[in-house]
């Protein structure tokens, strides 16, 4: 029988060999887990359309920056008597607190945007409270009703901003329909763009203060309503109220 025999230099390197080799499968085995966790978690996703047979859509506004249309959609929208939600950040709510009382004087929902237009996704659960029901505190002081729906800053958000708000109360809310008026599209391209996309249940996207969306919203308007057929509600009349099911591409369905 041959016996071999291993200096203690080289037994003290194989201990080291055998002790870093269970410390990374250790380390695997975490990375492991929690992706296996993370997988099995169900993405939750915020309303971007409503499953419905009517002929029923939504017009919303993101009111983050400027002000300089606001009384002129106002106007347009009157015209039409057609009532929208506004999404505001609690920021434009400072500097614009007459707006907002006109437009909620005027009809529209006033809902929230965020208090100051972070990423939502990189926020905490406390914060997200926090950003929340900050910009809630200013609508309701002025308008007296506490917003139900966030848009939330640039369609950012994760399972944390989803569960959180529902927590609140509150529903996350998205759009299927994009006007891309923040690009400045002319009007006859942000009509096309909408009339091509918007279906029963939609939810549209534009924003006050951009180029082009008072000169568009008339002809959009009537198309919508005089030849299409279509009721504009705010969000909040399109929306199935209380416990509902959605879908992986953010429709709503009513229980």
């Amino acid at each position: 029988m041959k016996i071999v025999v291993i200096s203690r230099k080289s037994a003290l390197r194989l201990l080291l060999i055998l002790a870093g080799t269970l410390v990374l499968l250790f380390l695997l085995g975490f990375r492991v887990r929690d992706a296996v966790s993370a997988a099995s978690t169900p993405r939750k996703i915020p309303i971007y359309c409503v499953d419905t047979d009517e002929k029923k859509i939504a017009i919303s506004f993101d009111a983050a920056w400027g002000n300089e249309d606001t009384q002129q959609l106002i106007n347009i929208l009157q015209q039409y008597n057609v009532k929208t939600t506004f999404f505001v950040v609690g920021q434009w709510v400072d500097k614009y607190p007459e707006s907002v009382k006109a437009l909620a004087d005027a009809g529209h929902e006033i809902m929230n945007h965020s208090d100051t237009h972070p990423h939502m996704s990189q926020l905490s659960a406390d914060g997200i409270r926090k950003e929340v029901s900050a910009c809630n505190d200013k609508i309701a002081a002025i308008t007296g009703t506490r917003p139900t729906l966030l848009r939330p800053p640039y369609g950012d958000y994760n399972n944390t901003l989803v569960s959180t708000l529902k927590d609140m109360g509150m529903y996350c809310i998205q759009w299927d329909v994009d006007s891309l008026d923040w690009k400045d599209l002319s009007a006859t391209q942000i009509c096309e763009r909408v009339i091509k996309g918007v279906k029963n249940g939609s939810i549209v996207l534009f924003h006050n203060a951009a180029k082009h969306t008072p000169e568009a919203l008339p002809l959009l308007l009537d198309e919508l309503i005089n030849k299409q057929g279509y009721t504009i509600v705010p969000v909040s009349q399109l929306i199935h109220p209380g416990v509902y099911e959605g879908d992986h591409a953010g429709t709503q369905h009513a229980r």
